[in-house]
């Protein structure tokens, strides 16, 4: 008996040195500092067979950084690592894969399905905050019945603290004690959506006419914590004119990012068209072809509203402004190649009150470094220890 104790021991040892001389090397190769870009470890690529209990060290610091594991396809085991690395501007810097304590950590990064609101399924971080709506929301609308909303547009949740609000602003409306519409220090919900594609919903252009789908019909919540929040929403099957289009979306916010990721998934059109509302038209549209990046830079109340879509080259096509003076349908369009039943981009916004950015100016530099950034990725590999 003591020989197998003291083999476990020792096997548990070797087990632990091993991952402890797991050496992520990772380089950026470009003259901008790069922060809150997520990396993806996989146990794959580091080749272990759980990633449970581990964590990644800073080899230069000795600091123990903040990680998330994701279970990515739903099996209960959990196949990714993340982290976000600090690198300055043209500088390779090493990280170790190390066993952490388990603590539990706040999901700053946080989403669900919001059931005491009809059924909305809303997502933040510690910059923004959005939502969109589901089919008792839709169901309601179209049986004009209270609370009802017909849309597949992105609402933006004006927040103005890096903490999580989702709970608090529907604990308001649920208990009646204020509303998320009135600003009392955190931020509010002023931005409309309608039949718009608030921030970042797609269409798909036919001719001169775009087509949009109605509310999503499920959801899937994928994670939450303190590096990412993701999630699926389906759409089922809807009708673009004379094709049929199946849909499925799974969007991701991760920590210090102003710019939610959306993954389409869609059948039946080779083009899709993600859109800005224009809301009262009296803000103006920059878009850099070159850079992939489209913005909307609006007055808003009493405060200004930047509203963004970037995205990389091989899904780029071009941009639009379509006016119209029909209600909610006049939207800033990037249009977007759909490849292999996929288009990726990247859909978000800043509010002057939040502090984020001083102006119009720094709000389009960040658009434009993280266009940079999306194509050229950070280099990860792993090195020897």
């Amino acid at each position: 008996m003591k020989v197998l104790k003291l083999f476990l021991v020792l096997l548990f040892f070797s087990c632990s040195q091993e991952k402890n001389q797991i050496v992520i090397e990772i380089t950026n190769s470009l003259d901008i500092e790069r922060k809150y870009e997520t990396v993806e470890l996989s146990k794959s690529f580091l080749g272990l067979e759980s990633l449970e209990g581990l964590g990644i060290k800073d080899i230069e610091t000795d600091e123990i950084l903040a990680s998330q594991l994701v279970d990515d396809n739903g099996d209960g085991v959990n196949d990714v690592l993340l982290f976000q690395p600090n690198v300055p501007a043209g500088a390779t810097k090493n990280y170790k894969i190390t066993e952490v304590s388990v603590d539990s950590v706040a999901a700053v990064c946080y989403s669900r399905f919001v059931p005491e609101r009809t059924d909305d399924y809303a997502w933040e971080n510690d910059r923004v905050a959005f939502r969109t709506y589901g089919p008792d929301a839709q169901y309601r609308f179209e049986n004009k019945l209270k609370e009802g909303t017909l849309s597949s547009g992105i609402d933006a949740w004006l927040k103005r603290v890096e903490y999580s609000i989702i709970d608090k602003w529907y604990k308001k409306y649920t208990e009646k004690t204020g509303s998320y519409h009135k600003d009392t220090g955190e931020g509010l919900d002023n931005f409309h959506v309608g039949s718009s594609r608030g921030v970042g919903g797609i269409a798909y252009k036919k001719d001169s006419t775009f087509y949009i789908s109605k509310n999503f019909l499920s959801y899937k919540t994928i994670t939450t914590g303190p590096i990412r929040t993701s999630f699926i929403l389906d759409y089922g099957t809807w009708e673009a004119g004379d094709r049929l289009i199946k849909e499925s979306k799974k969007i991701s916010l991760d920590y210090g990012n102003n710019l939610s990721k959306f993954e389409i998934s869609i059948e039946g059109v080779d083009s899709v068209s993600a859109g800005l509302t224009l809301h009262e038209k009296d803000g103006v549209v920059t878009s850099h072809n070159e850079e992939t990046w489209l913005n909307y830079w609006q007055p808003h109340d009493d405060a200004e509203l930047g509203t963004a879509i970037v995205t990389t080259p091989v899904y780029f096509m071009s941009t639009e402004k379509y006016e119209t003076d029909q209600k909610d349908l006049s939207n800033a369009f990037m249009h977007l190649k759909v490849i292999n039943n996929k288009v990726v981009y990247y859909a978000g916004f800043t509010w002057s009150k939040s502090n984020q950015f001083k102006n119009q100016n720094a709000w389009e530099q960040y658009l434009q470094d993280f266009a940079i950034k999306l194509n050229n990725p950070l280099e990860v590999k792993l090195v020897n220890n």
